[in-house]
């Protein structure tokens, strides 16, 4: 395994100095190291990946230099579009040093929404024509990768990336903490609303941790799962599945379960609610300020006022909630009065024994749409 820091500092030899990119937790550790050892106006943790690579591009405008772009391979599909029209050799060749970690990659175990994309990593950079290398494992190998990757984004003014694979970097323990205060945790909010909402309500859940709290919530009431759409991949579109069922059960409360970090990834969706007003449908979310399910790494939730833009956007109600009393009587008093913002500031964290969801995707929607009624 990597030093982490050391390699950190190897890049910085080669004149890395601008960092940006969506965390990832096979990049944990280098993304902790980053805060650490970076100046804090040359780390922007990006609301999505493509933003990154426009961030990057932007750099490079202004300095001439490379910037370093990190990102989990799921987040390809946020950064082809800039990589390909913007940062492409046949555009306007702008060199940026990307990390990507290879979440799914075939042979090793991980979640169902990491296989397809594991499958297919090596072959979009191959179709997208970016040169790449699995990141070697060793100090020396790695960074004798690290001299060939500068060497050939100097001479051919292209971004080049490295794949990353599970246990490549070693533990670093951060120095710097991100400390986010709360009256409640977000497991707790979660029990507090599902207590609260009647029984023919379709729940649609974001990436990450909230669903998996979501799920073993209603191991533990001995509920099923067929109310609950667990969004297990797709960052940041939870809010759009849920707008399109209230959109065509008019009749039944759609709640979505969101995240601060999937909620800015993409935010437009907020003026999409707005705009159809569905009288059905409270959108919640759970604002930590940070990436909890992969490292804890900041977000911008805290810093911005969500309840206000959401306002802004159209919805007929917006609020934000501190405490679970809050929550419960603001819950009763949004039930068919939508489109309804609620905003509901949780602390970091969840528990150790955590678990994930036993059903299959497949298995999850299958019992999702028997609920909604709908025949397949």
């Amino acid at each position: 395994m990597l030093d982490t820091r050391a390699f950190l500092l190897a890049l910085n030899g080669h004149g890395a100095e601008f960092y940006t990119g969506v965390p990832d937790s096979l990049l944990k550790h280098l993304c902790a190291a980053i805060t650490d050892n970076v100046a804090s106006d040359k780390h922007i943790i990006a609301a999505n990946e493509g933003n990154a690579i426009a961030l990057a591009s932007g750099y490079h405008l202004a300095t001439g230099r490379v910037g370093v772009v990190y990102m989990q391979n799921s987040g390809l599909g946020n950064a082809i579009n800039p990589l390909l029209s913007l940062a492409d050799t046949e555009v306007y060749a702008i060199p940026m040093l990307l990390f990507i970690g290879w979440r799914g990659k075939p042979g090793k175990h991980d979640e169902p929404q990491h296989i397809k994309q594991g499958k297919v990593t090596t072959a979009l950079l191959d179709a997208m024509e970016l040169p790449y290398v699995v990141l070697a494992k060793e100090m020396p190998e790695a960074l004798e990768q690290v001299t060939t990757a500068y060497r050939h984004m100097k001479e051919y003014e292209t971004p080049y990336a490295f794949v990353v694979e599970p246990d490549t970097f070693e533990t670093y323990v951060p120095v710097a903490k991100h400390v986010v205060s709360g009256n409640m945790g977000r497991e707790e909010a979660i029990r507090a609303i599902v207590e609260q909402l009647p029984d023919e309500t379709a729940v649609v859940s974001t990436t990450g941790m909230a669903s998996r709290e979501l799920y073993e919530l209603r191991e533990a009431r001995r509920e099923g799962h067929g109310k609950d759409f667990l969004t297990v991949g797709s960052m940041g579109h939870s809010s759009q599945i849920a707008l399109s069922i209230a959109l065509e059960q008019p009749e039944r409360p759609v709640v979505c379960l969101d995240g601060d970090g999937a909620v800015l990834m993409h935010m437009g969706a907020l003026g999409v609610i707005g705009a159809r007003k569905p009288k059905n449908f409270i959108h919640i979310v759970l604002n930590n300020g940070a990436h909890d399910s992969v490292g804890g790494q900041a977000t911008i939730g805290r810093e911005v006022d969500l309840a206000t833009i959401a306002r802004a956007a159209g919805y007929t109600k917006t609020v934000s909630i501190h405490t679970i009393e809050e929550l419960q009587s603001c819950l009763k008093a949004s039930i068919g009065v939508g489109p309804v913002f609620i905003e509901v500031l949780v602390t970091k964290g969840s528990r150790k024994d955590l678990g994930r969801p036993k059903t299959t995707p497949l298995e999850n929607k299958k019992a999702f749409m028997g609920f909604l009624d709908v025949s397949h």
